[in-house]
């Protein structure tokens, strides 16, 4: 089975999961975010070497204050747990996203984290966190004017690979295959640049109950497909 080198995931339906329980919508991201550590671990051992979760977008500022509180709550425990599990794991850990948003403490603990896990070998994990598209588009924008007006670069020298260095995910291979949970089948907002010829995965189930076995089916779905680029078929 060709296995995708970088897996995208949106992670979807933590909060509709627990209401299904009767839980708190708090107990859903709590639950979801021990299924990240579960999916990390499943894949490496398949042989995925990028996976990039959407963990909080720049919209979710928008819900209640006490759930953001509570997801602010359980991002700077998390960042303590993923420091543990990159160590264990041997993985390295970047955030994308507009990090001048959030909170001193949470800046330090990725920056922390970043710099213990950056010269790991095994998975590549990328978390995106106070993450939009557009708004990591107008960011790049505004470092591409801002170096032009230096002299650093010359407009001709604009192309798609020098834009594309400018983006939150320098250095990091577009996905290959998008994994989005709990039935939704929208972007919303996220990697639009880099999903540009990415395989499309949409399943009904949470986020919470997403298994090692929902990751085969997806990948199974992706080897299903003829990727064609141009019109030429992938070898």
């Amino acid at each position: 089975m060709n296995i995708p080198q970088h897996v995208a995931i949106i992670l979807d339906g933590n909060g509709r999961w627990a209401k299904s329980k009767g839980m708190p919508r708090n107990y859903g991201h709590m639950e979801g975010a021990k299924t990240v550590e579960k999916i990390c671990e499943e894949a490496w051992r398949m042989g995925i070497k990028y996976l990039t979760v959407y963990a909080f977008s720049t919209e979710n500022w928008k819900r209640p204050k006490e759930e953001v509180d509570a997801l602010m709550k359980l991002l700077r425990n998390y960042m303590k747990t993923c420091l543990k599990t990159a160590e264990k794991n041997d993985m390295v850990v970047r955030v994308i996203g507009d990090k001048t948003g959030l909170d001193d403490d949470i800046r330090e603990k990725i920056d922390e984290l970043e710099k213990a896990s950056a010269n790991n070998g095994g998975l590549n994990f990328q978390i995106a966190i106070n993450y939009g598209s557009r708004d990591e588009i107008v960011r790049s924008v505004r470092k591409v004017m801002e170096d032009v007006k230096a002299g650093k670069i010359d407009t001709d020298q604009m192309d798609e690979a020098m834009f594309d260095s400018y983006l939150d995910t320098a250095g990091i291979p577009s996905p290959d295959l998008l994994i989005r949970t709990s039935g939704e089948q929208r972007l919303s907002n996220f990697l639009m640049w880099q999903l540009a010829y990415t395989e499309f995965y949409f399943t009904d189930v949470p986020w919470p109950a997403f298994t090692k076995e929902e990751l085969e089916k997806a990948i199974e779905k992706y080897n299903s497909r003829d990727r064609r680029f141009g019109g030429v078929k992938e070898a």
